[in-house]
């Protein structure tokens, strides 16, 4: 494995691989559009999850475990054996994720790492903290103070409707909770990382805003169990597992680097693929483009005709190429779309099958038809959820609670 400190030099691509960028802020992949996760692996210094950690998960939990793990989704990590470990052992840890918010609607790249934190919550029984940098959207992008905040409280509300245990999850915004314990981990982060660290790791410039360069420290804060009194007291022994896609790496590096000099485990990291665009791995979501993504507020028809419109499609020009030579799985997005969200592993892999094999009953409309299916019924019963989501029960979710209790097994 490599080097995990957080000022390790990233490795240099040559030629085409050149053309992957990958940072919190901004996905390119290579010359083909396509993410080479091989070499973001071996850039970032994190390993892949074996057959025997997901073993090992179903094992602990006594649960299958879900889709996005054992399809390989979730692919990465940085000592996830420390968390099975301690789990095993009876020791306290709790999960970490968070969500930027930079649009009113999240879309359903924004609702994967959810799920799967959700089922980690249920399989593991354990306890929960969801940050809203809506600090950073005020840095990074064009929004007014109020209008981040305004976007943060209905993310809550989306994140809400994912089905979380209200007594074992803390969800809080930056703007309101930066204060008490949660401030002294981000000064205490904040003196040991040097400017050069964070130009290295995120690729600052001299003329970005210096809230950009403090902004780090804000993120790894969460990983630290002080920083929720209310939840672990002043326990230092508590570890933290943080699901996440794998751009968000750089930020637990620097975290990962400082832990042991404040006196703290190392957080651990389980982290996903990136979620294709509608045109393809090459395409971006972007909040502000429609066309770009399904968004939990579409509806049934709207889905639909996004599919047959712009998702990007693997099959043949006609239907007499597409029985001859079958579809290319590598690159269709209905397919892709299919391996995140449907549930019935046979049923998956006899859709793969006969799509790439060419059978005539199994061509790209059906396969679009099969995922509309799937998403409307996802979709509506995240908007149902949602209408449930009032004031009352953001404030329930976000207000400190003792959660002393949800340590023990």
């Amino acid at each position: 494995m490599a080097a995990d400190s957080a000022s390790a030099p990233p490795e240099q691509p040559s030629g085409a691989e050149s053309t992957q960028n990958i940072t919190p802020w901004d996905v390119q992949g290579g010359a083909d559009g396509k993410i080479d996760y091989d070499r973001l692996c071996r850039q970032f210094g994190c390993s892949r999850l074996s057959d025997s950690h997901i073993e090992r998960v179903e094992r602990l939990t006594g649960m299958k475990p879900h889709p996005l793990l054992r399809r390989g989704v979730f692919f990465s990590h940085r000592d996830f054996e420390a968390i099975l470990d301690a789990h095993e052992q009876g020791k306290p840890w709790y999960l970490y994720t968070g969500r930027g918010p930079s649009s009113e609607a999240l879309h359903l790249g924004h609702l994967v790492p959810f799920m799967f934190t959700k089922w980690l919550q249920d399989a593991f029984k354990v306890p929960l903290v969801i940050q809203l940098t809506d600090d950073e959207k005020f840095l990074w992008r064009d929004l007014e103070l109020a209008e981040s905040e305004r976007l943060a409280h209905e993310n809550i509300k989306d994140i809400i409707a994912c089905g979380f245990d209200v007594n074992k999850t803390f969800i809080f915004t930056d703007f309101k909770y930066r204060s008490g314990h949660f401030n002294r981990n981000i000064t205490s982060i904040s003196r040991l990382v040097t400017f050069n660290s964070i130009r290295a790791i995120f690729g600052l410039k001299g003329e970005d805003c210096i809230g950009k360069i403090a902004f780090p420290a804000t993120q790894a804060a969460p990983a630290f169990p002080t920083s929720f009194p209310h939840m672990f007291g002043q326990r230092k022994d508590i570890r933290c597992l943080i699901p996440c896609a794998i751009d968000q790496d750089p930020y637990f590096r620097m975290t990962r680097d400082v832990a042991p000099k404040l006196g703290f485990h190392k957080c651990s990291l389980i982290m996903s693929r990136f979620f294709p665009a509608l045109q393809g791995e090459s395409g971006k979501m972007n909040a502000s483009d429609p066309n770009s993504a399904i968004f939990v507020t579409d509806s049934a028809k709207q889905i639909k005709n996004k599919l047959n419109k712009y998702a990007l499609t693997g099959g043949q020009d006609t239907k007499e190429l597409q029985i001859k030579h079958g579809a290319n799985l590598e690159v269709d997005v209905p397919w892709k779309y299919l391996n995140f969200f449907l549930d019935d592993d046979a049923e998956l892999a006899e859709i793969g099958k006969r799509y790439s094999e060419g059978d005539e009953s199994m061509m790209s409309g059906h396969v679009k038809k099969r995922l509309a299916e799937v998403l409307a019924e996802i979709v509506l019963r995240h908007q149902e959820a949602r209408k449930n989501v009032t004031d009352a029960v953001v404030d329930s979710f976000t207000s400190p609670r003792d959660m002393t209790s949800c340590l023990h097994h």
